[in-house]
């Protein structure tokens, strides 16, 4: 799943490419919207919120908030118009077309048009935002000592705590600061130096394409961990270890957890 730097991105993406523009055709092709025509609307405005996309539009007295999440899978593409598509049509969930760019939703995991009054209610749920302007870090340690027998990892994941920590920097961040992702939340010493170092790993990461930890912008040594189960540590050479999160919910994909059993001990 995208982790919220790339959402940032996407963001910033579509509003570039189409705010202060007006759509001259909308396609969007889901069952709950597929007879929408949001045809000569205004582009105001596209932001993230942690891993969610919200898109304003306007067209006269009228004011709608296109909320998308790229899940697993999905990603936007900005394109000129007749340009060829770089994924299959039949993927593409939602397209909004101006005179100059054309750009296209594939494989979205969620699509929503909602009235701009309601936006606040898709995204209310979620804790302080990494990349937001108002990131709160005292609020944010809050909700993670809220439940100290949780796992430091699943607490990070969990979107209500803080937004925009995804697998790979959960692993990650876990590494860096020497704690073992099933450590309980309780039980680090350290959380505010746990939750900056994810917030500037984020930072660094949203002004470019290719995600790095470890500072190495090559393929095969951008992260300390994170999918280098059974790969020497880059710090002492043990093994990484990997193993799959245990009872996920059904119709979830499991995700696994990456850790150095030296440098990140269980106990300490």
């Amino acid at each position: 799943m995208p982790e919220g730097d790339t959402v940032y991105r996407a963001a910033r993406l579509l509003d570039e490419a189409l705010s202060g523009r007006v759509l001259l055709t909308t396609d969007f092709r889901v069952p709950q919207h597929a007879t929408v025509d949001l045809a000569g609307a205004r582009v105001t405005r596209t932001l993230s919120r942690g891993k969610h996309l919200l898109t304003r539009l306007q067209r006269g007295e009228e004011r709608w908030t296109l909320h998308t999440h790229l899940k697993m899978e999905g990603a936007w593409r900005v394109l000129e118009p007749g340009q060829r598509w770089p994924r299959p049509a039949h993927q593409a969930r939602v397209i909004l077309s101006t005179e100059e760019r054309v750009a296209v939703g594939f494989a979205l995991g969620i699509v929503e048009l909602v009235e701009r009054d309601d936006e606040s209610a898709l995204v209310s749920h979620l804790g302080p935002d990494l990349l937001g302007p108002e990131w709160d870090l005292d609020e944010a340690l809050r909700r993670l000592g809220a439940d100290p027998d949780r796992p430091i990892r699943e607490a990070l994941l969990d979107q209500r705590n803080l937004a925009g920590i995804g697998n790979m920097y959960a692993a990650e961040v876990c590494f860096v600061t020497g704690t073992h992702p099933q450590r309980p939340v309780g039980a680090v010493t350290d959380l505010a130096r746990i939750v900056s170092r994810a917030r500037q790993m984020l930072e660094v990461n949203k002004q470019r394409a290719v995600q790095s930890t470890t500072g190495n912008l090559r393929d095969r040594d951008r992260h300390w961990v994170y999918r280098r189960d059974r790969a020497p540590c880059r710090r002492c050479g043990t093994a990484i270890e990997v193993a799959m999160d245990e009872g996920t919910p059904a119709g979830r994909t499991p995700r696994a957890r990456y850790w150095c059993p030296d440098c990140q001990p269980a106990r300490g």
